[in-house]
C-alpha cells in the first residue's frame, strides 16, 4: 500500500526536493509526494513539484475570512488526494487545529535548531547570537503548540570558531536532508509510535 504524501512549503523546497529525491532513489519506498500545497505564490517549491510530475496548488490566504477556512481549503484538497501523511518543510504558518485533529500523528515538521531551544523564525540566528556552541535540527510531530510536538530524529551540528550565522545555517541544512527523510522512512513503515511525549522506534 502506497502513503500518499503532501508537502506543505512557503519558499525554495529543499527539503521537498530532498523527499522527493529519497522516494525516487528507492530509500523510501511505498511512498509519493501527492501534492505540494503553497501559501506562496511564486514559491520555487512548486517549480520543484512541477518538475517532477507532482500536482502544485496555490492556496491565497488572503482570499479566505480567517485561519479556519484558508485550512478547510487545504483540507478539501488532501482529500481530493488521498493523503496520509503531510510534511511541513519550510512552511512559515502555524497549523491550525482542524488540521491538526484530521491528522493526528501524521504531521511532520522539519525545524533547523535542537528544540525546545530556539523555537520559531530564524532558529539558526537565534543559536547563533546566543552563543552556543552545538546547534543543529529537529524533526517532530506537530500539535497545537510552537515546535512543540514529540521529537522523532535530532542531528546535532556544531558551531566552528569564525562561523557566520550563514554558515551554521548551511551545515544544519545539510544534516536536515538526511534526517527529514530518515523520518519519513520510518512513519512509512510503521515504525514510529507516540507515547505521551515520547517517540518509539519500533
Amino acid at each position: 500500500m502506497t502513503t500518499n504524501i503532501a508537502v506543505l512549503v512557503s519558499g525554495r523546497g529543499s527539503n521537498l526536493q530532498s523527499i522527493i529525491d529519497n522516494i525516487e532513489s528507492g530509500y523510501i519506498q511505498n511512498a509519493k509526494v501527492s501534492v505540494v500545497v503553497s501559501d506562496v505564490e511564486d514559491a520555487y517549491a512548486l517549480e520543484r513539484a512541477r518538475k517532477h510530475g507532482i500536482t502544485d496548488v496555490f492556496i491565497d490566504p488572503s482570499d479566505y475570512q480567517n485561519k479556519q477556512e484558508y485550512e478547510n481549503e487545504i483540507l478539501e484538497v488532501l482529500k481530493d488526494n488521498d493523503v496520509d501523511l503531510i510534511l511541513l518543510a519550510g512552511y512559515m504558518r502555524l497549523v491550525g487545529k482542524d488540521l491538526i485533529v484530521a491528522y493526528r500523528n501524521s504531521i511532520i515538521n522539519i525545524h533547523p535548531a535542537l528544540l525546545p531551544s530556539f523555537k520559531g523564525l530564524h532558529a539558526q540566528q537565534q543559536a547563533f547570537e546566543y552563543g552556543v556552541k552545538v546547534s543543529g535540527c529537529t524533526v517532530h510531530f506537530v500539535d497545537e503548540g510552537m515546535d512543540t510536538g514529540p521529537i522523532i530524529i535530532q542531528k546535532c551540528v556544531p558551531v566552528l570558531e569564525g562561523d557566520t550565522a550563514d554558515d551554521l545555517a548551511a551545515r544544519i541544512l545539510e544534516q536536515e536532508h538526511r534526517i527529514f527523510p530518515e523520518a519519513v522512512k520510518l512513519f512509512v513503515e510503521g515504525k514510529l509510535k507516540v507515547e505521551g511525549r515520547i517517540v518509539v522506534h519500533t
